[in-house]
């Protein structure tokens, strides 16, 4: 039988099985605009500025080598920038690739214990069955209503494919299989009440 959320409302089999679009990557929409104008804006401010930079700025001159240390100041930024652009989790039937700012990991839908989604916090993340937690930021807050939607798309995919989630049904111990903190349709900034938790 379909597999429920917390919400106790059955996960659409369309939302998880065949489709493409299920399984299609997460990636921050606002934040990763903002990079990508910031990159390019940072490369050609800093060319600009290389090329016309005065030979003689009051006392100090600046030759090719000067200017060209000062234009890798801009190669800098725009590869920070860049690597923020570049923000991604990448679902599977076999799991997730989280790649984030600085690290990128792999974890296997059945070590996704719960995905939580509001409180202070920017983005998504993920807690673990090793008692870690995973931040996602490929799925932002400040991409409002389509962020909420996105935290749904993930958390059905959580409880499609997670350990036990082919039949819904409790572990041989009687604690249920994998759950999740945000119910679909949830979005970001409802209040108190946003990301009660769920029967874990």
């Amino acid at each position: 039988m379909p597999r429920r959320l917390s919400s106790g409302q059955p996960t659409p089999p369309e939302h998880v099985g065949a489709s493409e679009a299920a399984f299609a990557p997460f990636r921050p929409r606002r934040g990763r605009a903002v990079a990508l104008t910031f990159q390019w804006g940072a490369l050609v401010l800093f060319a600009v500025l290389a090329v016309f930079l005065p030979a003689v700025v009051g006392r100090s001159r600046w030759g090719p080598i000067d200017r060209a240390m000062f234009f890798s100041i801009g190669v800098v930024i725009a590869l920070l920038a860049h690597r923020y652009a570049a923000i991604v989790a990448v679902p599977s039937r076999e799991g997730l690739v989280v790649r984030n700012l600085m690290l990128t990991r792999t974890v296997l839908w059945s070590e996704i214990v719960r995905v939580q989604f509001g409180g202070g916090e920017p983005w998504v993340s993920l807690d673990l069955a090793d008692a870690d937690t995973l931040a996602v930021m490929a799925i932002q807050k400040a991409d409002g209503p389509v962020a909420g939607r996105e935290a749904s798309r993930l958390a059905a995919l959580v409880q499609a494919l997670g350990e036990g989630g082919d039949d819904g049904e409790d572990s041989e111990d009687g604690a249920p299989g994998s759950a999740s903190e945000h119910r679909p349709g949830d979005g970001p900034g409802d209040g108190p009440d946003d990301g009660p938790e769920a029967g874990g």
